[in-house]
């Protein structure tokens, strides 16, 4: 059975792709955010998902690691390291969902997703990724062998809570601009992770509680049955920041896309003339109209004015 001395001669001896920026730095990024992911309680399991962690933290440590012209693609890491192995056993394996393949083609996370079931390390291996010392040690290892350069850089950075991920975090929410400054959305993975946090913090910021019905719902295993809905669609604006979002039950969030329900400038629901149903029923749409929204307490999360006036001009069906 390998020991911790294998596994770092292995991480420190990875096979790397030549290129004419120099030998490719995905897999020592993939490792390091995988780490990372299990020493912040994201990661508890022997079964990694393709998520908006994931992704972003992994786009955070290339920012930070990186110096070299190479492109931060998440996809090809994720796949190639597979082909490391202590003996012939593979230190990280991907198992595809039944009926699908995984090849080196998928260069795109919102494909990946729809064909992976999980990734796993070496049982092993993981084993001593979960010991906080063990990890540590291969942590440093990795830093020193591939990013001796940098890695103060990313020391600092964890240590201040400052990046990329914690710029989009920001972004999303609404913070001012002068702290998101440097955030831009160039590619897929861009756009991934933060439409990742726009379903992920709308909910939040309004107590992932329904803010026309009140209805509160989560179960014990973390699930949240509370959309995150764009008030403007992302398609036409390209806006994912809190202020163009609200948090509504499944069904609310589809007759507001539908334009069966809207806004005023005051916050109180609108309903359509044009909606038929039974409206003494206990969950009629016609019976939330003049209901005034449940807003978040900070100011800068609630939806924008002028967001909620372009969904009555163009959505809603008065």
């Amino acid at each position: 059975m390998p020991n911790l001395n294998d596994y770092l001669h292995k991480l420190t001896h990875l096979k790397r792709g030549i290129t004419k920026y120099g030998l490719a730095p995905h897999k020592p990024i993939l490792l390091i955010t995988l780490l990372e992911l299990i020493s912040n309680g994201h990661l508890t399991e022997n079964r990694v998902s393709v998520d908006t962690d994931l992704v972003g933290i992994f786009q955070e440590n290339w920012r930070l690691l990186v110096n070299t012209l190479h492109q931060p693609d998440f996809t090809q890491p994720f796949f190639y390291l597979q082909s490391e192995k202590i003996g012939n056993k593979p230190i990280w394996q991907l198992i595809a969902k039944p009926g699908c393949q995984i090849n080196a083609h998928i260069k795109s996370v919102n494909t990946l997703i729809q064909v992976l079931e999980y990734g796993h390390f070496d049982p092993e291996l993981f084993q001593l990724l979960v010991e906080p010392t063990a990890r540590q040690s291969i942590l440093l290892a990795l830093l020193s062998t591939y990013f001796p350069e940098t890695q103060q850089v990313y020391f600092n950075n964890k240590r201040s809570g400052k990046g990329y991920y914690h710029d989009l975090q920001e972004y999303v929410l609404n913070e001012p601009e002068a702290q998101y400054k440097t955030v831009r959305v160039e590619t897929e993975e861009d756009v991934f992770v933060r439409g990742g946090l726009f379903k992920k913090l709308i909910p939040k910021v309004y107590n992932n509680t329904c803010c026309i019905t009140g209805m509160r719902l989560e179960s014990t295993f973390g699930h949240n049955f509370i959309d995150a809905c764009h008030i403007t669609p992302f398609s036409v604006t390209h806006d994912d920041k809190v202020s163009n979002g609200l948090a509504l039950c499944p069904n609310l969030h589809r007759a507001f896309d539908r334009g069966l329900i809207t806004v005023d400038s005051n916050y109180f629901v609108v309903t359509s003339k044009h909606i038929n149903e039974d409206i003494i029923h206990t969950y009629s749409l016609n019976q939330l109209k003049g209901k005034k929204l449940i807003l978040p307490t900070i100011q800068q999360y609630r939806p924008a004015l002028e967001n909620l006036e372009w969904h009555r001009d163009q959505i809603f069906k008065g």
